[in-house]
Parts: structure tokens; sequence; C-alpha cells
């Protein structure tokens, strides 16, 4: 099935510099100081000791990318992932404002550089060494933002001047290849869905003799299940039709289900809990 047209190939690099490094002296020390070998311990130092912009930056990072692996499929080994078109726009524009948060947020980093490192040096007593830390040039190559997009290639899609017999055996490799990452990839809405299901239907199992008064429910138990079946009708670049029965399913039993009567009522509980474990049952996970 020729999926070029439902989907292209999205690359994310971000990189954060690290700001740690190994203290071969002080973990000698350490070492020493209690007869242990040279594998039993570490002395990492934190450069930027005192403050929390480097690590705000590596925060909003890996926000940045938990963002890119939720509304992506897996491709690649590379790195390159699947994004539906119908998700372009969307996951562009998104992925425009956390490049310009954090360009605004390591810029803000380089301003500040020289004083945050003789803040690191209040805090680090002997542990300081001004060798322990690179020039604003390399810092700039140690932090990076770059969002690569890419056709999708169609099937079998060859047009190597080789020999016809290799031709064959290369176009017969590619399409194996090309059909297993497919596979793959749709696994994985799959896998969210069960993951949610499950989850539901285990929050909502009632067992005798529990504490009613040490029960928790969020609205996230019925939010989180509806943001993911409007995700899945992106995700599903096949147009698989049972993965779309089981997303339907799934937003037909949440549809005006309300978080409060979750709270108060067992039999609200077992309700909802009852489609959910149908829905589990139909499907071949």
């Amino acid at each position: 099935m020729s999926i070029s047209s439902s989907a292209v190939l999205v690359e994310l690099n971000i990189s954060v510099w690290t700001a740690n490094k190994l203290d071969k002296g002080a973990t000698e020390a350490v070492l020493s100081n209690n007869s242990a070998s040279k594998d039993s311990a570490q002395v990492r130092k934190n450069l930027m000791a005192g403050t929390d912009k480097r690590k705000k930056i590596s925060d909003y990072a890996a926000k940045a990318r938990l963002y890119h692996n939720q509304t992506t499929l897996s491709w690649s080994d590379k790195g390159a992932r699947l994004l539906p078109t119908s998700l372009f726009m969307d996951y562009k524009a998104n992925m425009n404002v956390y490049q310009k948060n954090m360009n605004t947020m390591i810029e803000d980093f380089y301003v500040n550089y020289a004083d945050l490192i003789d803040l690191a040096k209040h805090h680090m007593g002997d542990l300081f060494n001004p060798y322990d830390y690179p020039s604003i040039e390399e810092l700039r190559n140690k932090f990076g933002f770059r969002l690569v997009f890419s056709p999708l290639p169609e099937s079998g899609d060859f047009r190597l001047d080789i020999p016809k017999a290799d031709m064959v055996e290369m176009q017969d490799k590619y399409e194996s290849a090309f059909n297993d990452r497919l596979k793959d990839a749709m696994r994985e809405p799959w896998d969210k869905l069960h993951k949610t299901l499950t989850h539901i239907s285990e929050k909502l199992t009632d067992v005798e003799g529990d504490d009613e008064t040490k029960k928790r429910y969020h609205d996230t138990l019925i939010t989180n299940a509806q943001e993911l079946c409007g995700l899945l009708t992106h995700l599903n670049v096949t147009k698989d039709p049972l993965l779309e029965n089981a997303r339907r399913s799934l937003e037909l039993t949440m549809l005006g289900v309300d978080i409060e009567a979750i709270k108060e009522s067992p039999d609200v509980r077992s309700s909802v809990k009852a489609k959910v474990d149908d829905i589990l049952k139909k499907f071949d996970w």
C-alpha cells in the first residue's frame, strides 16, 4: 500500500550542553579515602551549580522531543519518523514555537554565561576549575535545534542504472524493509490505544474492602482518552478499519462521561469499565 501521499518523514535533532565533567582527581580521592576499587564511584561536577538556566533549556528540549514522539510514528533507525500529512500544519506550527522559545532561552544563557560561571565558582568550592568551561564560540556548537522534512519514497521506487537481476534483488529487499517499517509504525497506535484502555480498566476496578476515601480520579482519565481518539484519526495513515473501529469504540464510550459521576458512583465506574473491557476483548492486541 502506498502511503507517500498520507505521510512525510521528519527528523528532529536537539542538542543541549550537558554541563557536567568527570573530575579524576576528586574521584581518586574518594576511592582512596574509602579503600574502594576504580569502578566503585565517579565524581562528576555540575559546571552550572547554583543556577537552573541550563536545566530549564534541557527540560524544554525534552518537552519538544515528547511532542515530536507523540505526534509521529517510528520509521528508521537513523531517527527519521513518520508524520501524517493531516498533522503537518499543526506539527510545524508547534515545533516553530518550541524552536523559537528554546532559541530565546539559549541566547539568554549566552548573555549570562560569564555571570553563571562566577556563580558556579561560589558553589563548587575547590572543585571549580575555569578550564572546564568552553568558550562562547565552543558553547554555540553544543546547543542546537534542527528539523528536517523529506518525502516518503514510494515502495519499490528504484531509478538506478544497474543490472536487471541486481535491480530485482534490491527491489525485493527494499519492499520487504519498507513493509516491515510500515508494520512497526502502525503497531504504535495500537499500543497507545491498548495502554489507555488498560489504564482506564484498572483505574475503574472497584475491589471490595477498598477505602473509597483513598481513591483519586482526575479529569485526565477522560481527557487523555479523548485526546488520543483525536490523535489516532491522524496516526492511522494506512486507514486500518480495525484500528478506526477500536478508536471509535473508545470515543463513544467516553462520550458524555463525567468525572464527578466517576468519583461518586460505583455503577457509573462499573458501566464504563465494562465497555472498555469489551473493547479490550474484541480486538487482537
